[in-house]
């Protein structure tokens, strides 16, 4: 093809290029940048019919409203310019914007040719450890895993040769519910963890019942004892008290393969790195990585920081950020030859849960993911300490105080990082107006009248609560009034409007922020006088734990960055 057809191909949108193969009844992707050398068997074209004299066409004059017959090919060209531009704006939308971890963007631009892809695809069972998948109007916990495990060739040098595929990095991604903002918490492969029991599907359909493990590595919780992703996101919401929507896998080619699809990744060092045991030496400074250099990357600790699992995710998290950043570039999303190879390249390396196994449901998901901007992603590590068990450390515990904060934001829907000021200002219009239910004249202790429910919290927390009330905080005329009909998430304090006082004051000994402040009617206690109602959630922490979280904020020792900068890792 010479230079001007190669310009003009350049220039077709990838969507058009379907083309229906009468000898197989299918369609076919045709892409120039990407046809394959050999010819490919076409239409069956009839033997064309005898010629025959056509009179000639009589010539007639353009009327002002059409251009004469040599000119009118003048027009064409702006008209297919518009559309392709109405293509790109497309092609952004469904792309733009999307996590960059394990190419949660590619799976948008399955539209290409989403059969095929659909086929690529491998899914494994959530064993109903999972919400059951995300949701459009809700805050997203995505499950990013990347195990150990070696296939394909080339891998000969990575990771435990007869590994199962443990959960070597894994991170938590969390897509706030207005999509203001996100946070990739990574954690550690050597954090002590409780792996609990994990019901798994077998291949025959039956399920099998995987015994927990108590004091075991994080890792563990994939593909020892035939433990599956399932069991990873059970060992997750255990430690997080975040229950994942979806779960996805990849192995070492996958960052091979996403690195070379998109042409390479910038990462920083600031120092010279020579490992052999990952097999990476690059000078300091900015280089552009991918295929194997890519993988050397990742995988290297030796050399950085502490030479430990907790410097590895350092450079995994400016890996991520770098990548996210090439896939949301306009080098990337207007070409065609870039986004079949993208495509091609996450489908084959993601194993995905059985609620996100079709390139329609990761369409889905890349267009809520695409709405979020990357100076508002944070990369986090799970705050831990040496394990103080071991004489020599090669193990982590968690840092309990700093560790809870962490999971307390995730699970309340709290940024780490700072947003749009129009997106700060109308949070702040609503929070203004919960708070208002704080203000005001507050009674004493003694004259508040409250029963007490159980709507979630762990058995025996009204009860709990109730001592503590009674006996501390001097809230005597309180009761335990069983479980409240149904589970609620956060706890609730409903009064009657004549009893805003006696609110007021609970709300500030049990720490209730406006929001947890249900106006609404009194019911009558055992003594027959008119009572408030406190509904304990599932967010209960325990009798005489502060319960407002909205103000909480990142411990100031937590390891984080920014998805918008390039940090050297040193």
């Amino acid at each position: 093809m010479d230079a001007q057809g190669r310009g003009q191909a350049e220039d077709i949108d990838p969507a058009d290029q379907w083309v229906l193969n009468p000898d197989t009844g299918d369609y076919e992707l045709r892409l120039p940048s990407s046809a394959p050398q050999s010819p490919v068997p076409g239409p069956r074209r009839a033997a064309p019919a005898p010629e025959r004299e056509v009179p000639a066409p009589r010539r007639r004059r353009a009327t002002p409203e059409e251009p004469p017959p040599g000119r009118r090919d003048r027009r064409r060209p702006a008209k297919k310019k518009a559309k392709k531009k109405s293509r790109g704006k497309k092609i952004l939308l469904w792309t733009g914007g999307t996590m960059a971890f394990v190419i949660l963007a590619v799976g948008t631009a399955g539209y290409l040719y989403l059969q095929h892809l659909n086929d690529n695809i491998e899914s494994l069972p959530d064993d109903g450890a999972s919400t059951g998948g995300f949701q459009k109007d809700q805050a997203i916990n995505i499950l990013l895993i990347g195990t150990d495990k070696r296939t394909g060739s080339g891998n000969d040098g990575y990771g435990d040769k007869g590994s199962a595929g443990h959960a070597d990095t894994t991170l938590l991604l969390h897509v706030s519910k207005d999509r203001s903002n996100a946070t990739a918490l990574s954690i550690p492969r050597d954090l002590i963890v409780d792996i609990p029991d994990c019901p798994t599907t077998q291949e025959d359909g039956s399920t099998k019942v995987i015994p927990g493990s108590s004091g075991v590595r994080f890792n563990q919780s994939l593909g020892q004892s035939g433990r599956t992703p399932s069991c990873t996101m059970r060992t997750v919401t255990e430690l997080t008290g975040v229950k994942p929507d979806n779960f996805m896998v990849a192995d070492f080619n996958a960052v091979k393969t996403l690195s070379s699809a998109v042409g390479g990744v910038e990462v920083c060092l600031a120092k010279d790195i020579d490992d052999p045991d990952s097999h990476l030496n690059l000078p300091a400074g900015k280089h552009t990585i991918e295929g194997e250099e890519a993988l050397a990357f990742v995988r290297t600790r030796h050399s950085v920081g502490f030479g430990g699992d907790l410097s590895r995710i350092e450079l995994q998290q400016q890996f991520l950020s770098s990548l996210m950043r090439k896939l949301k570039s306009n080098d990337t999303l207007t070409s065609p030859t870039k986004m079949v190879k993208l495509a091609e390249a996450a489908t084959e390396a993601l194993t995905v849960d059985s609620k996100l196994d079709s390139i329609g449901k990761l369409k889905d998901l890349g267009m809520e993911l695409g709405k979020l901007d990357t100076k508002n992603l944070t990369f986090a590590t799970v705050p831990v300490i040496d394990n103080p068990a071991e004489p020599k450390p090669v193990t982590v515990v968690l840092k309990e105080g700093p560790a809870q904060q962490v999971f307390d934001m995730v699970k309340n829907d709290i940024s780490f990082t700072e947003v749009k000021e129009k997106e700060k200002e109308k949070k702040k219009k609503e929070d203004a107006a919960v708070a208002a239910r704080l203000e005001g004249a507050k009674s004493e202790p003694s004259e508040i009248r409250v029963r007490v429910l159980n709507g979630g919290a762990s058995a025996g927390s009204a009860g709990r609560e109730l001592t503590y009330l009674q006996n501390e905080a001097g809230v005597t005329k309180s009761e335990n009034a069983g479980n409240a009909p149904a589970e609620i998430a956060k706890t609730t304090l409903e009064y009657a409007p004549d009893q805003a006082d006696q609110a007021r004051a609970l709300a500030e000994i049990l720490g209730l922020s406006g929001a947890a402040m249900k106006p609404g009617e009194s019911v009558t206690n055992s003594q027959g006088l008119p009572t408030m109602t406190l509904t304990l959630g599932k967010d209960f922490k325990g009798a005489g734990v502060k319960l407002d979280a909205t103000s909480a904020k990142a411990p100031e020792d937590l390891q984080k960055s920014t998805a918008d900068k390039v940090e050297c890792a040193k």
